[in-house]
């Protein structure tokens, strides 16, 4: 066995060991969600949590667990990583397919961390396309499958607005003629603007509700600018894209990982979904969805859930003071990624809300996440408890995951569509039949 083998692991059965220790005082932890949540002191980590589930997919008739009143079924299966969902008005259904790409591995730690995210799932070869689904005879089961565009660079985020149909690679947002039916793009299609790769990779796009503007999502390069904050710059924010113009700029600010996004239609506010830092605990600081203000900052990385301060990082108290609370805690490192406006009438017993696809965990000690949830809205904000629509992604256990749900949109029945990047599907919601 290698040095690099033997040391990694060596920093797995220490890693071992102190989720041992750290589980004892998640037990003592309530989870922090909600408009009022309560988040336990920070308890930096000199050893970080490791903890993933091993990828195992789903086989035969096992599928997620839906909440009572409500039916799921597969609507496309065999996929490579799905990612994210867009509904187009003929009701096909476009799924970008990518994932991580590691970099070089530079410590044993390093070398650990890739190979159980491989073990997860979540790291390997980006299959870097579009696929377009189409349900030929309405039965909520795609017929059809097209590559709609192929050779991207980590695409995530898509939305098609006017005649063109725009793509969020991880270093790029493009544009691409459309036509009604298509079943695939041709050519290289019109760079708009330009980003950043590697890092927290994923560029998620939301059109502004007149279809003058497009809202583009970007992550941090790092956990809490630990390569310094030059790095950071033109990151960890939305920017909004004028089409008509072209130009950009940042509509928000310090959010460490913005990714779904959704517009409360009554206000026409955009809200997003954030994963927020490691190594302060099981639920310190909690994931959240917020609205999102013009010229906001919202923290990262000088402090998180508005101004409380993260003393790892050098300090700004200018910024601190400008940093914005968010609305609604969504629980640690719940990885949600997913977000979409469901209204009153999709799904019985939800009304309107937010549904958000959590991804599930890799940096705590019990495994949080895993599931699809609905947080409900009231006169234009989140408010009382989340509740679930998706869960059983995760073996009882916590050493399997048979999933892990990330993009969720309205599709036609309507019923809510859900990408499941590891077990290779898109789901398909609905109320449940007598």
């Amino acid at each position: 066995m290698s040095f690099s083998a033997l040391f990694a692991r060596l920093v797995a059965m220490i890693g071992g060991f102190m989720i041992l220790l750290r589980r004892q005082d998640a037990a003592k932890v309530t989870p922090a969600f909600g408009t009022k949540p309560q988040i336990p002191t920070a308890k930096p980590q000199a050893i970080p949590t490791l903890k993933m589930p091993t990828a195992q997919g789903w086989s035969g008739d096992h599928k997620p667990t839906p909440a009572p009143g409500l039916a799921v079924n597969a609507f496309a299966t065999g996929l490579d990583h799905p990612r994210q969902v867009v509904v187009l008005p003929n009701s096909d259904v476009l799924t970008s397919e990518a994932m991580f790409e590691p970099g070089p591995i530079n410590s044993a730690f390093d070398y650990a961390i890739d190979a159980t995210m491989r073990r997860a799932g979540a790291v390997g070869t980006s299959p870097n396309r579009v696929t377009l689904l189409r349900d030929t005879n309405g039965d909520g089961v795609a017929e059809e499958r097209h590559t709609f565009t192929s050779g991207q660079r980590q695409p995530y985020g898509m939305a098609l607005i006017d005649g063109t149909l725009y793509l969020g690679n991880t270093d790029e947002v493009k544009a691409f003629p459309y036509k009604k039916g298509m079943t695939s793009i041709d050519g290289a299609g019109k760079v708009l603007m330009t980003m950043k790769p590697h890092g927290h990779w994923t560029r998620n796009l939301l059109p502004s509700p007149d279809g003058t503007k497009l809202y583009v999502a970007v992550g941090s390069l790092t956990n809490i600018a630990d390569n310094g904050f030059e790095v950071e710059q033109g990151r960890a924010c939305i920017y909004e894209l004028d089409l008509k113009s072209g130009k950009n700029r940042v509509f928000a600010s310090g959010l460490r990982n913005p990714v779904g996004m959704a517009f409360e239609p009554d206000s026409g506010t955009l809200f997003t979904v954030v994963n927020e830092r490691d190594g302060l605990g099981d639920e310190t600081p909690p994931d959240y969805l917020t609205s999102v203000q013009d010229g906001g900052f919202y923290g990262w990385p000088f402090s998180y859930w508005g101004q409380t301060v993260d003393d790892r990082v050098p300090q700004d108290p200018a910024m601190v003071k400008k940093a914005i609370e968010p609305d609604y805690a969504l629980g640690g490192h719940t990885a949600s990624l997913g977000l979409c406006w469901l209204p009153e009438g999709v799904l019985p017993g939800m009304g309107n809300g937010m549904v958000i696809g959590q991804h599930g965990s890799w940096n705590r000690s019990k495994l949080s996440g895993y599931r699809v949830v609905f947080v409900p809205f009231e006169n234009g904000k989140p408010s009382g408890p989340a509740r679930d629509i998706l869960t059983g992604f995760l073996a009882p256990d916590e050493k399997a995951s048979y999933g892990r749900p990330v993009g969720v949109a309205i599709g036609p029945g309507p019923c809510l569509l859900v990408a499941d990047d590891v077990g290779d599907v898109i789901w398909r919601v609905t109320a449940a039949t007598a």
